[in-house]
């Protein structure tokens, strides 16, 4: 079976799948015989045992490697166990309805939940998560199924999923996962960047796959073409197998070039920098000859935590990035939750359009205490090395002045205590928000340096969910609109005599390169996987050419012809 999807990591893998359980439960409803009864009642009874064991080992856990606080949230799931009237209610049903113990647990879970909701009192509507949490525990032992994480893989697996969430990700072992497949998302979606990240071959947007599969499936993923072959025949097996070997030999031809600058044909100097998720990937970065960090993804520090980090551990890990780079500069995004980044101990509220609602820098405004711990460890940090400060989802020039009022209390902070710090740190604003591109010439008056983000740009402007598999061919970096965006601030930046970068997906295109360096970008951020790749595509044209080729390309007025253009003249260069 042959799934097409989107191409978002480079690369062939063929290997086992792995997938990876959803905590949604297909349960049939089966008849039982009378004989049956006494059986199905201690099955029941044995599964809630098994759920009441796994949350006294958790809390344990949790006492060991946190504190007793954070263990007690389970008290509440403990006495949902141990209520007697719930295992009369189940027992008796058993024995009335004559069905199997699972069909009739989710159902008597529902119900609870239902009444739950009818009570006008917040404290019993916070526990109906308790009620559900507990019941899918409950079911899933009934079912005898355990539930699977990333950090759990103990051999070479390509994982299958519906999402992967940033958690997921962010607890996933890399040397035995070697590469992606998912229903749903896009170019952009935090699995497709976690991937190029990791150099893992990917594809999401299949759709289907995840009810295709099943694990220990043979599987070939090819994240060069966005197809994924499920089963295939030997010789399919084979014809991958040449093609692996084929882009090794590519390999090791871009290897030629690791040590050579990265400049124009013309000598023209360019920047290009990694964009990096964890400290851990700093070495990777370096390897493939990173020159700085262009964007430092904070916000994976936060995940898979039941408490925040607390400063001194931020402090840590950003003091080991910036030793590690010096004398490269590290651009460091302050805190982006929201979106599809959430910390449920934080009691976020769901909301109906999270990429539009409370996040990025209107969370830290809202939340000074996280903000200011966060600023503390950063400045802390910024005397061991060439670090700056970038705020997220800037959209005026108010939010700007209301982030640096912060750093300034910070930077008080820091001098009444007698700490040292970098007092010129530079401190930037990512555009990736349309106001904030159409002002972009009031802000470059007040910001030390933009970096475009064109992941959300491009999704806010066009008004495409950019995980959203069924109009991903919507999300079109060749828009006029983009473009015209993009020199809108370049131009700004360069007026008043601030430095501009990229660190969205779209300058770690090479096809984009000759474009953006035409339209006056020489400093790239890109996945680490693509540097080489990036470096090459640099080397191979002047400057003067990419002027020329932006000047012709911002004339053309639809996607079609600016494509058609820039494939054509792409394949002349490189």
């Amino acid at each position: 079976m042959v799934l097409k999807g989107i191409a978002v990591s480079p690369g062939i893998v063929i290997g086992k799948a792995f997938l990876l359980n959803s905590d949604s439960f297909v349960i049939p409803r089966v008849k039982i015989k009378e004989e049956e009864v006494f059986r199905e009642i201690e099955r029941f009874k044995k599964a809630l045992e098994q759920t009441r064991q796994e949350i006294i080992n958790l809390q344990r856990k949790l006492n060991r490697e946190v504190d007793s606080k954070h263990s007690e949230i389970f008290n509440a799931h403990l006495l949902i166990l141990d209520d007697p009237v719930l295992t009369q209610q189940m027992i008796e049903k058993i024995k009335k309805k004559m069905l199997n113990a699972e069909y009739l647990f989710q159902q008597l879970i529902k119900n609870y939940e239902k009444a739950f909701l009818k009570i006008d009192d917040a404290y019993f509507k916070e526990r109906i998560s308790d009620i559900r949490d507990v019941g899918k525990r409950v079911i899933r032992n009934l079912l005898g199924r355990k539930k699977m994480n990333l950090d759990s893989v103990k051999e070479e697996v390509i994982v299958v999923s519906y999402d992967l969430s940033p958690s997921d990700t962010a607890l996933m072992r890399k040397e035995k996962v070697i590469g992606f497949a998912t229903d749903i998302g896009g170019r952009t979606s935090h699995t497709a960047i976690m991937a190029r990240s990791l150099k893992i071959p990917a594809v999401v947007g299949l759709e289907k796959i995840s009810a295709k599969t099943k694990n220990d499936d043979l599987l070939i993923i090819d994240g060069n073409k966005g197809i994924v072959v499920i089963n295939p025949r030997p010789e399919v097996i084979e014809r991958y197998r040449k093609k692996k070997e084929e882009e090794k030999i590519a390999r090791q031809e871009l290897e030629k070039i690791r040590e050579l600058p990265a400049q124009t044909c013309d000598g023209e100097k360019v920047e290009i920098s990694a964009n990096i998720e964890l400290p851990e990937e700093i070495d990777s970065a370096l390897k493939e000859g990173a020159e700085g960090i262009g964007l430092y993804r904070t916000e994976y520090f936060f995940l898979n935590r039941s408490r925040l980090p607390t400063e001194e551990e931020q402090y840590r890990a950003y003091k080991f990035v910036a030793q590690r780079m010096k004398p490269y500069p590290v651009v460091i995004r302050t805190l982006d939750l929201g979106g599809d980044k959430f910390l449920s101990h934080l009691n976020i509220p769901a909301e109906m359009n999270p990429f539009l609602g409370w996040r990025a820098i209107r969370f830290c405004l809202a939340r000074p205490d996280i903000f200011k711990t966060q600023l503390k460890a950063i400045l802390r940090a910024s005397k061991y090395g060439n670090l700056k400060i970038m705020y997220p989802m800037i959209c005026s020039v108010e939010e700007f002045r209301q982030a640096n009022e912060v750093l300034e209390e910070v930077k008080k902070e820091l001098k009444r205590e007698g700490i040292s710090f970098d007092k010129n740190i530079e401190v930037g604003a990512m555009i990736e928000i349309p106001s904030a591109a159409l002002t972009a010439d009031i802000l470059a008056k007040e910001a030390d340096f933009f970096s475009i983000g064109t992941n959300d740009l491009i999704q806010y402007s066009l008004a495409v969910d950019r995980v959203n598999e069924k109009i991903a061919y919507l999300y079109e970096p060749n828009h006029p609109a983009i473009l015209r965006l993009i020199k809108m601030v370049i131009d700004a930046a360069h007026k008043e005599g601030i430095w501009v970068g990229m660190c969205g997906e779209m300058c770690s295109e090479p096809i984009f390169i000759p474009l953006l360096l035409g339209l006056g970008l020489t400093k790239f951020s890109v996945s680490p996987l693509m540097l080489l790749r990036i470096k090459k595509v640099v080397r191979s044209i002047s400057l003067s050419k990419a002027r020329e080729m932006a000047k012709q390309i911002l004339s053309l007025s639809s996607i079609k012809e600016i494509k058609r253009f820039s494939r054509l003249k792409f394949k002349q260069i490189v």
